[in-house]
């Protein structure tokens, strides 16, 4: 039985943060295996009028600016259903959508496709929260290119003006709807049903504005790199102790505050992580990849003793299970608690653990699909700092000589 497809309508006034949000859902269900997508209604309005329209283009009663956002709207729908009817599984449906008349346009034509649909609308009433969305990100739009700053806020503001006259909460007869409130202080859900929407709810309760460094290494070299032994719980080698000695004079000079430390419960992460002055946890869920009977032998050894199972892995390392092992998709299963987590959390965190691990968290953050993260650069000795921001990550990586 196929997957249901699925339309999140994203809903609310401007400075809401629904733009970060869609971003945030269709990196989450990318990561998990589902095809998704975001159309962004603001994109298509600058592809095709360009990015300079005054707030008077949004006015309610200009009939022009009236009838060439719906012809943009109907542009992304169209494009939408389009995409769903091929391989796509959840289309965001990125617009204010304050009218109740908009939403009852998207969900005809979603019915008419046979599409399941969820409003997912953003209410947020603090003025410094909004003024800062304002002043961290939507003076950085391309509409505001060559503007001055004051200029440029007065104007947006102008615009959310405008959409507050017309704007309509999402009511009950609507159909099944997630809001959130406050950016995550609270969430309430209606009509909810089906595996995917439920998860999603379980995803944007953890969900919130704040952007945190989060960083990510290896455990340093192990005994068992030094033989290139795969899996197995061997001791860090000389080399891997001098990184342990070199993070912990990096890092303390470069966090701003002090980080959470979450290492896995094998020895070599523990030891990577014992010199640091913070209070670390053990988690199961971030230990590497599990290499079933082939634990503790080399790649030759598996080339030449079980030249299937070579091949197989060599053909699809991202289906391939190693017998009583796991896969890097049942890796990624078992990191989902994990990535809620960093999205709860309001500090910084640093994750020490294996390859696969790193790969799959990294692969989250920077929006690469599960296709891609076996295959991802993740060297020893490498501190990799990622900045979240509310339409992408930043990334900086250091490497660091170990410290004998």
């Amino acid at each position: 039985m196929r997957d249901r497809k699925l339309v999140l309508v994203m809903v609310g006034l401007p400075a809401r943060g629904k733009t970060h949000l869609a971003r945030k859902l269709a990196r989450y269900l990318s990561w998990l295996g589902h095809r998704a997508r975001v159309f962004n209604v603001g994109s298509y309005r600058r592809a095709r009028l360009g990015p300079a329209q005054p707030a008077s283009f949004f006015d309610p009663d200009n009939a022009e600016g009236r009838a060439a956002r719906s012809l943009v709207a109907e542009e992304a729908i169209e494009d939408m259903l389009e995409w769903l009817a091929g391989d796509g599984v959840v289309a965001i449906y990125d617009a204010t959508n304050t009218a109740r008349r908009q939403r009852e346009l998207v969900s005809s034509r979603c019915a008419s496709a046979d599409v399941d649909l969820v409003f997912v609308e953003s209410i947020c009433d603090d003025r410094s929260v909004i003024e800062d969305n304002i002043r961290g990100t939507k003076l950085m739009s391309p509409d505001y290119e060559g503007v001055e700053p004051e200029a440029a806020a007065d104007d947006f503001r102008a615009r959310i003006g405008h959409y507050e006259r017309i704007y309509e909460p999402v009511a009950d007869d609507e159909g099944s709807y997630i809001k959130l409130i406050d950016l995550g202080d609270k969430l309430v859900a209606h009509r909810i049903e089906g595996y995917l929407p439920s998860r999603l709810v379980s995803f944007l309760l953890s969900t919130h504005v704040t952007h945190c460094a989060v960083w990510l290494t290896r455990h340093g070299e192990s005994l068992y790199n030094l033989a290139s032994r795969i899996g197995g719980n061997p001791d860090l080698s000389t080399r891997g102790e001098g990184y342990a000695r070199a993070l912990a004079k990096f890092l303390p000079e470069r966090a701003e505050q002090p980080p959470l430390v979450w290492t896995s419960t094998l020895k070599r992460a523990i030891q990577t992580a014992r010199h640091l002055p913070w209070e670390q946890h053990q988690i199961r869920a971030l230990d590497e990849i599990h290499a079933g009977v082939c634990e503790g032998l080399t790649y030759s050894q598996i080339e030449r003793q079980m030249p299937d199972e070579f091949n197989a892995r060599a053909r699809d390392k991202l289906r391939y299970r190693y017998p009583r092992g796991e896969s890097y998709e049942d890796v990624i299963q078992r990191l989902e608690p994990i990535i809620i987590a960093l999205e709860r959390r309001k500090q910084p965190v640093l994750v020490v653990g294996h390859n696969a691990v790193i790969r799959s968290l990294y692969a989250y953050f920077m929006d690469w699909p599960p296709e891609v993260c076996p295959h991802l650069d993740v060297p020893l000795h490498t501190l990799i700092e990622l900045s979240p921001t509310a339409y992408g990550c930043e990334e900086r990586r250091f490497a660091l000589e170990p410290d004998f």
